[in-house]
């Protein structure tokens, strides 16, 4: 949905626009999301539990340390370049853009030097079964960081072909075109030569997109000389960065540390679950692009009632298929696991209990994403870093008694907590119901005057 058709109107959003809009950004996002779980499970045949999960760790460890290469500019730069462009401040518009990639290369740069030095370290001083891999792997960091702050700027430009082919189709499709190639041609397809082949194929993708983006940018600003406001910028990026660093930790701590205290061959078999059980979800987060820029125009207008009524709607339009695909994902978790290779049934009761904890945040509605859009984050921020401390806490407690149900289960508990902290808190400042309890009739008393 763009900035420009909900503005339209005065008071209300259009509710047929916003379907209409949903309806796109679902299909774009279940072509991406199908191709990489099918990536994903043809690489757990090709390579085995133990080779996979070595993959799965050293992605999941590139994904984390980009957030802080990114420096939380790709939040800010989608809501400046918006800003930027309506006003016609191309010099500003311009000076965002190059700083923003030049700021978001240099930090990555610097982290992978430093990731190079203390993996390193750590494996002089004491054999680290890892370090080969990672070595290789920290160079994603800024290519991932890159990623992230291009598609936020594709964004802002309504493109969101743009912001979200590249990473989420092309780049599937190109790891599992290497990957076929190199057990075809019999080098060797393992977690380190993986590693090497997404590195090259993200750098490719990474080109494309800058090249298409400068283009587009140097095509509507025109000559003009760059203003830079670094400091402004900054100011509103490095609280985006504490929230969505504690978020990513969130979702990925049970990866690394089953990984770190377990081992690879378990990081592959609970890194499938992990994966199929962001089907339920799937909804949620795909409507939540549409919806963002709804929920702040609505908010900055004081409009409570048609904020309401839009954040109900999409609670709605998210919680029947959600369900759906929850129950059919318990129901066949076997089945559904055994296509990435017989051992990785094993993980069937990790898998139907993240699907508890990814029906709690189905059913508390996009609380997340209301708390940054109505300018809550900061609020927002002490939720995450709260669970975030604890979820690393359970990991710790849970990983070495349970293994990978271990880390579900602590997964759960602090996705949970998380999602319902920020529900009432949503209801507290933003005076509306975002669960959908509210729209079978239970809790508007909550949000009365």
């Amino acid at each position: 949905m763009t900035q420009t058709s909900l503005s339209e109107t005065q008071s209300s959003v259009d509710l047929s626009a916003l379907a209409k809009n949903a309806a796109t950004i679902l299909a774009l996002q279940t072509v991406g999301v199908t191709l990489t779980y099918l990536a994903q499970i043809f690489l757990a045949r090709w390579m085995g539990k133990t080779e996979y999960g070595l993959y799965e760790y050293v992605i999941s460890w590139s994904l984390v340390l980009a957030i802080p290469a990114s420096l939380g500019l790709p939040r800010a730069v989608l809501r400046f370049i918006s800003e930027y462009r309506v006003r016609q401040e191309w010099g500003e518009l311009r000076g965002l853009i190059l700083s923003s990639w030049q700021l978001t290369a240099g930090v990555g740069l610097l982290l992978c030097l430093a990731a190079t030095e203390i993996i390193a370290l750590l494996d002089r001083h004491e054999s680290f079964p890892y370090a080969p891999v990672l070595l290789i792997g920290v160079w994603l960091v800024p290519l991932q960081a890159l990623i992230q702050l291009q598609e936020d700027m594709a964004r802002g430009v309504d493109n969101i072909p743009l912001a979200y082919g590249p990473s989420k189709v092309l780049w599937p499709l190109l790891v599992l075109g290497s990957g076929f190639f190199l057990l075809h041609q019999n080098l060797g397809l393992t977690g380190t030569s993986m590693i090497r082949m997404a590195l090259l194929t993200l750098l490719i993708i990474v080109v494309f997109q800058v090249s298409y983006l400068w283009f587009k940018f140097d095509r509507e600003i025109g000559d003009v000389k760059p203003i830079y406001k670094s400091r402004q910028w900054l100011l509103v990026a490095l609280p985006l960065l504490l929230d969505r660093t504690f978020e990513v930790l969130l979702t990925q701590t049970d990866i690394l540390m089953v990984g770190s205290l377990v081992g690879a061959g378990a990081v592959g078999i609970y890194s499938a679950a992990a994966k199929t059980a962001l089907w339920a979800n799937f909804v949620l987060q795909s409507l939540n692009l549409v919806a963002s820029p709804a929920y702040a125009i609505l908010y900055a207008k004081g409009d409570r009632e048609g904020l309401q009524k839009v954040v109900g709607t999409v609670t709605l339009w998210i919680f029947a298929p959600s369900v759906a695909i929850s129950i059919s994902l318990v129901i066949f978790a076997q089945p559904i696991l055994s296509v990435f290779g017989p051992e990785f049934v094993a993980a069937q009761w990790a898998l139907k209990i993240l699907i508890i904890g990814q029906l709690v945040d189905v059913l508390c509605g996009s609380v997340g994403n209301l708390m940054v859009m109505t300018g809550h984050q900061n609020k927002s921020v002490i939720v995450s870093s709260c669970c975030a401390l604890v979820n690393v806490g359970l990991n710790a407690i849970l990983i070495p008694q349970f293994g990978a149900v271990g880390a579900a289960i602590a997964t759960t508990c602090t996705l949970g907590a998380w999602n319902v902290w920020l529900c009432i808190l949503v209801i507290k400042y933003i005076k509306i119901n975002p669960s959908i309890l509210y729209s079978f009739g239970i809790g508007k008393n909550f949000v009365s005057d």
